[in-house]
């Protein structure tokens, strides 16, 4: 899963995807490592690979990756070039979501680029920057279209769909807006399209507004529902103060806080709900470790997660759910209780399920 950082300068944008991409970089070769400057890997934790590494004496854990693509200079003009603008841009057109870090916090030493703290502004600021950038692709391949036209008749239903879109733009309206049919959603899946992109907004305030929000959070909330986004609290000074801590403190330092979890932790929460993604598992002595599907895929498909030769030679999926395996406390034991399921191809994998494929090639 990829994510793009989006939001104004001075906002926290930067502070927070620092403090998540960084955090414990010590502790281990790959995860948290920066690969470019505005790029970085972030490990998914989950407690269940501890459980089943001990369970199975796994030599290593290995937990899902988040990318976040960090897009420094968003200014008002970006979609023109202003601030770098365009270059920034180009990093997020593959990302499969957008998190809009929005400033709802007062602070006179941080000078906000507009002069004052106004969520919606802010937010509307960026989203007219990424209908613009859209537009301009969209027009683009408008004038090719029209031109392959006359020689080719079936184009005309990209031709429709390209007017349809643009007008939305022009109505300062995001792409997924509207509703597409199963034609349209293949045409759209090579247009790289970022108002198509679904949004989480990060409501960055201060510590003392981490656990119930303010008046700005609310206006932001407002806002989002409107589109069916997502909003989340979170707050990029304590995200700072984590990163530096091991587990255990920052358990305390949670805990002493009134959180139950970090904002890193929220955002993943909130980013596997709106790509509708879920984690199925694997364990051995070799390692535990956790796989990103779509939610519906079914175990051919996430056999392929793992290898292509096993997608390929597919014949069995032997499955039971982590709830259960814990409730038997081995894989023997649950083997002896007839717990552990054979599934076919046409076994629609679940959350959670710990899985063993079988294969042929």
């Amino acid at each position: 899963m990829k994510l793009g950082i989006i939001g104004l300068p001075n906002v926290g944008k930067s502070t927070l995807f620092n403090a998540i991409t960084q955090a414990g970089a010590e502790a281990a070769n790959y995860p948290f490592a920066t690969i470019e400057p505005n790029v970085g890997m972030v490990e998914v934790k989950d407690e269940r690979l501890s459980v089943l590494s001990d369970m199975s004496h796994s030599k290593k854990i290995v937990y899902a990756t988040i990318e976040f693509a960090d897009i420094a200079g968003l200014v008002k003009g970006a979609s023109k070039g202003e601030g770098l603008g365009n270059q920034f841009l180009s990093h997020i057109r593959e990302v499969d979501a957008l998190v809009h870090v929005v400033r709802c916090f007062d602070d006179e030493n941080i000078i906000h680029v507009e002069g004052s703290i106004d969520p919606i502004r802010d937010i509307e600021t960026i989203n007219l920057e990424l209908i613009f950038s859209d537009l301009e692709i969209l027009e683009k391949r408008l004038e090719r279209v029209n031109k392959q036209l006359k020689g080719d008749k079936s184009l005309q239903a990209e031709k429709d769909l390209i007017e349809k879109m643009i007008a939305t733009l022009e109505a300062e309206k995001p792409a997924r807006s509207l509703d597409y049919t199963e034609e349209e959603l293949k045409l759209l899946s090579s247009f790289s399209l970022l108002t198509m992109k679904p949004v989480i907004y990060a409501a960055n305030v201060s510590e003392d507004d981490i656990v119930d929000g303010n008046a700005y959070v609310d206006q932001v909330r407002e806002f989002a529902a409107k589109s069916g986004d997502e909003t989340i609290i979170i707050s990029a000074a304590i995200e700072e103060e984590i990163a530096a801590l091991d587990d255990e403190n920052k358990a305390e330092f949670l805990e002493a806080m009134g959180l139950s979890d970090s904002g890193l932790d929220r955002l993943v929460k909130a980013s596997y709900s709106l790509l509708g993604l879920i984690s199925f598992l694997t364990t051995g002595e070799l390692e535990s470790r956790a796989w990103t599907v779509k939610k519906g895929s079914k175990a051919p498909e996430a056999a392929g997660k793992i290898h292509s030769d096993i997608e390929r030679g597919f014949i069995k999926a032997d499955t039971i759910s982590y709830d259960k395996l814990v409730e038997a406390g081995s894989v023997a034991h649950a083997r002896e209780k007839g717990w552990i399921r054979s599934e076919g191809k046409d076994y629609v994998i679940e959350d959670g399920d710990v899985v063993n494929f079988k294969f042929n090639v």
